[in-house]
């Protein structure tokens, strides 16, 4: 038998020493130690008590209800939580863990005490209250639904509501089952789209528009129209009094030394020059140097009483305020009541104020709403009958804008387009001459 040579090798290093080292005994050891403390210890080493176990209680029966055996598997924990027990009998190695209470755990004793004596005169929380109203709902339900084999309701008596909206029929379908019953299918009014004004479509004209009108209606009327026009007028003076007005004719010579006089406004004159350089010729500065004088004991001693004394006059002022405020009980009261007085007035002209707004147009593009003038005949050209009447107004442009001011379409203003130039000229077959020409041409 020929014994191999074992071979020499420097195990000075870790890595060496790891390399050529066989510890595989070792390491068998303790794989079969890691399984007996996974799967238990090996039966040689247990005794028989610890084998073996006697049953003194008599055995359960097999025949047990669905009901009792349902309660059975609730007692026993649920099978997703397997996943979290232990797979092997190692015990842990920290034996005290840091766990996060629950919420009953972490409920102060006293709280608890006061919480069972509170369920034990009846005092429950809204959330109990809502779990027995939704077990007791529950349980009627239950209690609602037929059991197997009663029959306590005929379904032909019941008629089917096909008017009702049902998310597997279509419209044509309920319209093609209720073609016999002689039942129309309730169709769904949409919302009205949210008016625009609160404006009518067609306002009623002023009644001294009429071809008849009254005497009082057409001088109301006319009084209108001239108010309308004075102010328009006085606009007009008052644009120019500010700008045209305001400035009168100069001639050039007036105008040229009056922008001279202008631009001299504030630079030195001759006179003044002069006298600067009459005057000596020693420097002297604006602002003459100060000694740095430091403040003596003294001084910064009598300084802090006089912080102390206004700071006491401050405290004595506020003290004498808050009694004075007092006294101005009554004062004060009046002076509320007069300032709730001014704000309900305030309110109620803040809401005259918005119900005018309703009525008057929105401003929908850069261009302002502006109103038709008012349509009126003098007194003389008032016929009296339909077929006389002298037409005023234009209906189209009342129309237009009447959408205007109910906020249907923006105001807009006419725009001309300037037509491009066409150049004119006539071409040498379609001369007015051509018959002299032709004639020429016949007589040569």
């Amino acid at each position: 038998m020929s014994v191999t040579k074992r071979k020499r090798v420097s195990k000075k290093s870790k890595l060496a020493w790891r390399k050529h080292v066989n510890i595989n005994d070792v390491e068998e050891f303790l794989e079969d130690q890691r399984l007996e403390e996974r799967l238990g210890p090996s039966l040689a080493s247990l005794n028989n008590e610890e084998l073996f176990q006697v049953d003194t209680k008599p055995s359960e029966p097999e025949s047990l209800s669905i009901k009792n055996r349902k309660k059975l598997k609730l007692q026993k924990p649920l099978r997703c939580f397997s996943i979290l027990e232990p797979h092997t009998k190692v015990p842990d190695p920290i034996k005290k863990r840091n766990r996060v209470r629950s919420k009953e755990e972490r409920k102060n004793e006293l709280i608890k005490k006061k919480e069972a004596e509170n369920r034990a005169k009846g005092i429950l929380k809204h959330r109990e209250l809502q779990a027995l109203r939704d077990k007791a709902t529950n349980e009627n339900k239950k209690q609602a639904i037929p059991k197997r084999g009663d029959f306590n309701q005929n379904i032909w008596d019941q008629e089917d509501n096909l008017n009702e909206k049902n998310e597997w029929f279509s419209n044509s379908t309920t319209k093609h089952n209720l073609v016999g019953t002689g039942k129309s299918r309730k169709t769904v009014k949409t919302p009205k789209r949210p008016k625009s004004s609160v404006l009518p479509p067609v306002e009623p004209p002023h009644p001294g528009m009429s071809y008849n009108p009254s005497y009082e209606d057409h001088q109301d009327l006319l009084k209108t129209i001239v108010e309308k026009e004075t102010k328009i007028i006085k606009e007009e003076e008052h644009l120019n009094r500010v700008t045209r007005d305001m400035f009168s004719k100069v001639s050039e010579k007036q105008k040229n030394s009056m922008w001279m006089e202008e631009m001299s406004q504030g630079l030195p004159q001759a006179s003044t020059q002069q006298s600067d350089n009459e005057s000596d010729g020693e420097y002297k500065s604006i602002n003459p140097p100060t000694k740095n004088r430091k403040k003596t004991q003294q001084q910064r001693r009598k300084l802090r009483e006089q912080k102390k004394l206004e700071l006491l006059k401050q405290i004595a002022k506020k003290e004498k305020k808050k009694i004075s405020d007092i006294h101005r009980i009554k004062l004060l009261k009046n002076q509320i009541e007069k300032r709730e007085k001014t704000t309900q007035i305030l309110r109620e002209k803040r809401k005259k104020v918005q119900e005018l707004k309703k009525t008057e147009p929105k401003r929908l593009s850069a261009i302002k709403f502006e109103e038709c003038d008012l349509e009126f005949n003098m007194g003389p050209d008032i016929a009296g009958n339909l077929r006389n009447m002298k037409k005023e107004g234009n209906l189209l442009t009342d129309r237009f804008k009447s959408l205007q001011k109910r906020n249907i379409i923006q105001p807009s203003i006419r725009r001309h387009r300037k037509k491009s130039k066409v150049k004119v000229y006539t071409k040498p077959t379609h001369k007015d001459d051509w018959i002299t020409t032709v004639a020429r041409k016949t007589a040569s």
